[in-house]
């Protein structure tokens, strides 16, 4: 935890002493909400936002990660996939086709458009609202003062009271021989290419993801895990997600590291070459030749972008990955804040970067006009979903973390199959699973949320306000399902791990 910070001796607190009230490094999520928000309390700011290009030449608009090669296209191709499977389905509702073709020109070139908007859409809403928005590349002087950098070559020296660090993070690369011939999620939501057969290394959520949405499309794919899949994640929901994407969406999974990437041949009709790719085998060690794939996807973790930007001048705290060391997004340096994926321990997700930047504009400009309201970021019982072509959705602790937090003796595990009605005439077998984690000692308080089904993004919303506030399972019990929808099975799951009861999926 960072130590409370004061003003140093000499810095003045004279607004006129500065260009602006408030400098924000980093135009994703995060740093445009709190440059929003810090307008509407009267102050001065200017938004910095560079793109280095990524290995293989990738740059994007202002927006960050999330909108240009995050959540937005992924869950776009996300939805493609998914139309795919519900035209594979629909002549078990009557419906008559030809066999249905994927386009994957198309359906980048449609996806990168609408983001191309968004990306307008920020310029604009940043000049309507006054923010300075400068195209820069940020690198600090002292802890005052930053040097934008623009891509042309054109320099800026700005001066601010308070400067926010939000420049997000970029995929970790490939170290090994060839590395560099494999793509990122900074690439694959653009290339030019089809993608063809993939190996997509890693087995995080962008791994599983991106694996999920290719497979969905038709094309054949093997992911290659060093260990764990979804490490930090419930692993028996894990595991359900790894069993489903294997048996009903075709995905290979195999176990062990690359250890060298090498192009085979000169490939063929504008596609790159194809890649020929070793591994060392998990089980034993041994190295062999895992196969020829058209292109190799690395989703093996993000780092922050804190690297090579003058922080050392600055003397904020960072850990040995790079990560900023903060207390309620204050560093160790009075003046300077950081927000969003470059902080310590904290869960690297679009929404939470954009509530902490709302919340700290109001703290430190305007924290009378909210009274009663909390002002400061909660990362406990943050909500997420990952987008796997079953989805997961999930909120509090995993099973694992409750169990170590308060022992497994005061914890009860409730737990259910999902059987999905939409798929009952395409695909019976295709169930979901859900499990509601309680704390015994605290009348059954739920800890923890979770549920494999269709639309568990959309489920798991409406029950992390719940989760929010503290909610029980007497009062889970008392709640109406809606039917027939997967999130009624919440509110009649009743079958405990404990009692070792055999679950079965059930209709009407």
């Amino acid at each position: 935890m960072a130590a409370t910070v004061h003003a140093e001796s000499g810095d003045s607190l004279l607004a006129k002493d500065y260009d602006f009230d408030l400098i924000v490094v980093g135009g994703g999520s995060g740093g445009l909400a709190l440059a929003q928000e810090a307008i509407k309390h009267g102050q001065r700011v200017c938004l910095l936002d560079f793109v280095k290009p990524s290995e293989h030449g990738k740059t994007w608009g202002l927006g960050g990660t999330c909108v240009n090669v995050g959540c937005i296209p992924k869950k776009l191709m996300h939805q493609a996939a998914l139309l795919g499977q519900a035209m594979q389905d629909s002549s078990s509702f009557g419906w008559s086709q030809g066999q249905p073709t994927f386009d994957w020109a198309t359906c980048v070139s449609n996806i990168n458009d609408y983001i191309g908007q968004l990306n307008f859409n920020y310029r604009k809403t940043l000049r309507e609202v006054t923010v300075k928005y400068i195209p820069g590349y940020g690198k600090f002087i002292d802890r005052h003062t930053v040097e934008a950098t623009e891509r042309r070559g054109k320099v800026t020296v700005l001066k601010g009271l308070r400067i926010c660090l939000a420049m997000g993070g970029r995929p970790r690369p490939l170290s090994i021989p060839g590395g560099k011939l494999a793509h990122t999620s900074d690439d694959v939501f653009s290339l030019t290419h089809v993608p063809g057969k993939t190996l997509v290394v890693g087995a995080s959520y962008v791994a599983l993801e991106c694996a999920g949405f290719l497979a969905g499309m038709g094309f054949d794919v093997t992911v290659l895990v060093r260990s764990i899949c979804l490490r930090g994640f419930d692993q028996e929901m894990a595991e359900k997600i790894r069993q489903n994407m294997e048996t009903f969406h075709k995905v290979k999974f195999v176990y062990g590291v690359p250890t060298k990437l090498e192009k085979e041949g000169d490939g063929e009709d504008g596609a790159p070459p194809q890649i020929k790719v070793t591994y060392q085998k998990k089980e034993d060690g041994s190295e062999d030749e895992l196969g020829v794939f058209n292109t190799v996807l690395n989703a093996t973790g993000r780092d922050p972008c804190t690297a090579g930007m003058g922080l050392d001048l600055t003397g904020v705290e960072l850990d040995e990955r790079g990560f900023v060391k903060a207390e309620n997004e204050q560093t160790n340096v009075w003046n300077i804040l950081a927000i969003g994926d470059i902080l310590q321990g904290k869960p690297e997700l679009t929404p939470t970067a954009i509530q902490a930047g709302r919340l700290l504009a109001r703290r430190l400009y305007n924290a009378d006009r909210y009274p009663g309201q909390p002002l400061v970021m909660n990362y406990e019982n943050v909500p997420t979903t990952v987008f796997t072509p079953l989805e997961y959705g999930c909120c509090g602790l995993s099973e694992e973390d409750a169990k170590a937090r308060y022992g497994e003796e005061n914890i009860e595990v409730y737990h259910d199959l999902v059987n999905p009605l939409e798929y009952v005439l395409g695909r019976l077998d295709e169930i979901g699973y859900s499990k509601v984690i309680t704390l015994k000692t605290e009348n059954e308080k739920v800890v923890g949320f979770h549920i494999l089904s269709p639309n568990a993004g959309e489920i798991t919303q409406g029950f992390a306000v719940a989760l929010l506030v503290g909610f029980t399972k007497a009062q889970l019990d008392a709640s109406v399902g809606i039917h027939p929808t997967c999130a009624e099975t919440l509110t009649t799951i009743s079958v405990t791990k404990r009692s070792g009861e055999k679950l079965e999926a059930g209709g009407c």
